[in-house]
């Protein structure tokens, strides 16, 4: 049995979108170890609490989580915001969307963007005439999607897209643990071109609350001498330092994205997740500080931190 979820209303305008969205929206959830009917439930749940944004990828499970998506709107795709995403960066983009439709089962998707565009020369191929973002404007032109944008782990990509002026939303990394590149130069860039901001990355790939290299991925080498505030395991181990949900959350929003995006993938999750954000009150100056340090001890020995790469000099 799981606990009701609060309520979320939508709270502002997605950039010059208009579309006016809740401050939370549910991101990937696709995960084959769970029965296909218990992932379209606990989407649905998601937006029986009022949550009017979602995101899905092609790759998300290998289209898992777009036939995912797909189900849980059916009958209900009116007021939702639906994100998907174009993978193949250098391939013909009018397939990609079209096959993404397909395993969608819907006409439309309110926002296309390229994933991950995260190394300099990606972007300059995708913003060149005729590359990626033409091709994907003219999808948007014949209906198949109504904005366009891009998905990015680096701060300059980020500041030469919104520059560019192809961009109605650009999605980044806002959390704990993010290059302050992202918070002191891309955020506001973004706000005051009024592009849309969708942030993910607040729990760091899962490295902030658990001993993980991302994604659930086991630790390769267990960093050792470690000790958080619980001690040991019950093997004798070193228990890791770790952030709660709530520290997270309220880091998060304390950042204010126009949109967080959340994995949740069981109600357990969405439980405490969505009461996190629904208690959410800003942070002060010095708790967000205190918070950062201990997410640097946090995330320190598991792995790489690929959204937050080392500045470049020229993007283009």
């Amino acid at each position: 049995m799981t606990s009701s979820l609060p309520r979320f209303m939508p709270r502002r305008a997605l950039g010059r979108t208009g579309f006016v969205a809740t401050a939370v929206g549910l991101g990937d959830i696709a995960d084959r170890a769970v029965p296909r009917a218990s992932l379209v439930d606990t989407l649905r749940r998601g937006l029986d609490a009022g949550l009017n944004v979602i995101d899905t990828a092609p790759n998300y499970e290998e289209g898992l989580s777009e036939e995912v998506v797909g189900e849980a709107l059916r009958g209900r795709r009116d007021g939702v915001f639906l994100i998907d995403k174009v993978d193949e960066h250098d391939a013909p983009v009018a397939p990609q969307v079209e096959g993404s439709l397909r395993r969608l089962g819907h006409e439309r998707v309110d926002l296309f963007v390229f994933h991950a565009v995260s190394e300099p020369d990606a972007w300059r191929r995708l913003a060149a005439p005729g590359g990626g973002m033409e091709q994907l404007g003219a999808c948007v032109r014949e209906g198949k999607a109504r904005f366009r944008g891009i998905s990015s782990h680096h701060p300059d990509v980020l500041v030469a897209a919104l520059r560019s002026g192809l961009c109605d939303v650009v999605m980044f990394p806002l959390g704990p643990f993010v290059d302050t590149r992202y918070v002191d130069d891309v955020l506001p860039l973004a706000r005051s071109l009024g592009v849309g901001v969708v942030s993910f990355k607040t729990f760091g790939a899962g490295k902030l609350l658990g001993d993980t290299e991302g994604y659930g991925r086991p630790l390769t080498a267990r960093p050792r001498g470690k000790v958080g505030s619980g001690g040991h395991d019950d093997r004798g181990a070193p228990v890791l330092p770790h952030l709660s949900v709530e520290e997270c959350v309220r880091y998060t929003l304390t950042l204010d994205p126009d949109v967080m995006l959340m994995g949740m993938s069981h109600p357990n999750e969405q439980d405490a997740a969505l009461h996190a954000a629904n208690a959410w009150a800003p942070l002060s100056d010095e708790t967000l500080g205190h918070v950062r340090s201990r997410a640097r001890a946090a995330i320190d020995g598991k792995g790489a931190v690929w959204w937050n790469p080392p500045a470049v000099s020229d993007v283009g």
